[in-house]
């Protein structure tokens, strides 16, 4: 049965006027199990798979590659289905005219394989299309209580408009969760990238075609350990009170703010997904009415709710006080993540810049996103950084544009730079 345990990072002392109180909570989940093999229902796997044009008949292989090896982490039992996605979305498997999920076993594991062999490129690209498609399968299983989509794609979406994707995207948002990936260089990382925060879910850039397998069934493997089905983090605060934000800071940044719902006039609820044997960490910030020095407050109480009962809780305090020793104290956790979310925005407005052509922009961004990262020690975001500007000094965030930036380069940047470092402790 798994079990959760919260730890609170802050500092609780406020100075004489201050209002504002920020936390990390930190959630850990051991003893998930297995997907689908819990008491609370069945999962549902949906691998949605890039058929267009472009992905030529190399590409098709090595996507049939890939989703055969996804299938072969699926555990027997599992509901699953597979889409073919060009500017339609046709149901590769189990079959074209059924529109129905089947559950994993020996037998529909080779049918399943045997289909992938006749897939082929051909047509356009409909993102949106293909979300619909898999929030139709998923709904032809009433007992699925998780449901999870890897999808693959090697270009734009260029057979829906904006407005249609974003209309998909809402119209399938809360009823499943995707891993989205772009295959080479093509693909556009804002786009992709709003599919997968909206669905709470991953995006990444697979290089090479013959990356694709190992990252499918690397996918599907996190996926099938995700024995809790649904959790949501719930934030209660005092009356008068006002939560400025809620993030997920590790192991992505993840905003949930605006995704509130309400459980009652103090508590709000914030969907997490799924989980494994994991810890993920939150930023928390809330505003109190300033009181006397000496005086303290429950500023926030923090819940994880998982199958509707509350299976741990943090509480977040504050205490105002004259002591300048104690107010000016910066809680290291808190310090990192807030380093660790303005990198990613520098990094994302640095790139956004340079697509635009204005390289004044570009340089200052991602100058303050080399130096961001050196200050909080994140080595991984500094190499990518440095293959796409030079660095010469890293401390104060001089840097240059390199004359030449291989694309794949700059778009590993881009899709890594919501990926934080646990703060050391």
């Amino acid at each position: 049965m798994a079990e959760f345990h919260a730890t609170v990072h802050q500092n609780e002392f406020l100075a004489t006027g201050a209002t504002d109180v920020h936390a990390i909570v930190s959630i850990t989940c051991t003893g998930a199990g297995q997907a689908g093999r819990s008491a609370g229902g069945d999962a549902g796997e949906i691998i949605v798979i890039d058929t267009s044009g472009s992905m030529e008949a190399a590409g098709v292989r090595a996507a049939q590659e890939a989703a055969a090896a996804a299938l072969d982490q699926i555990h027997d039992g599992v509901w699953f289905a597979v889409i073919a996605g060009n500017h339609e979305a046709r149901l590769a498997y189990p079959d074209g005219y059924t529109a129905a999920m089947v559950q994993m076993s020996a037998a529909t594991r080779a049918q399943a394989k045997r289909s992938l062999t006749r897939l082929y490129a051909d047509g356009g690209t409909a993102m949106g299309t293909w979300l619909l498609a898999a929030a139709q399968l998923f709904g032809t299983v009433p007992s699925l209580t998780q449901k999870h989509v890897i999808l693959l794609t090697d270009g734009e979406n260029q057979h829906e408009t904006p407005e249609q994707l974003t209309a998909a995207i809402e119209g399938v948002r809360g009823r499943f969760q995707a891993d989205c990936r772009g295959l080479g260089a093509a693909w556009q990382v804002d786009e992709v990238r709003r599919i997968a925060e909206a669905l709470l879910g991953t995006v990444d850039l697979i290089p090479r075609r013959e990356d694709m397998a190992a990252e499918f069934a690397r996918i599907m493997r996190v996926s099938m350990a995700r024995g809790v089905a649904d959790a949501s983090l719930r934030v209660w605060a005092p009356q008068g009170a006002e939560v400025l934000f809620v993030r997920q800071v590790a192991p992505r940044l993840e905003d949930l703010t605006t995704r509130r719902t309400t459980v009652n006039p103090l508590t709000g609820a914030y969907p997490t997904g799924a989980w494994s044997d994991e810890t993920r960490e939150y930023h928390v910030a809330v505003r109190l009415p300033a009181k006397a020095v000496g005086a303290e407050q429950l500023a926030a109480r923090v819940q994880l709710a998982a199958g509707g009962e509350i299976v741990t809780q943090g509480l977040v305090k504050a205490r105002w006080s004259a002591d300048d020793s104690l107010t000016a104290r910066i809680s290291p956790e808190v310090a990192h993540y807030t380093g660790q979310t303005e990198l990613a925005k520098a990094i994302q407005e640095g790139l956004a810049a340079k697509s635009i052509g204005d390289d004044v922009t570009a340089t200052t961004r991602l100058g303050r996103a080399v130096q961001l990262a050196a200050e909080t020690g994140d080595d991984d975001a500094t190499n990518r950084l440095s293959r796409v500007v030079d660095i010469d000094d890293a401390g104060t965030g001089r840097v240059r544009l390199k004359n030449r930036i291989d694309k794949l380069d700059e778009m590993a940047l881009d899709t890594a730079s919501t990926k934080t470092t646990r703060v050391g402790r």
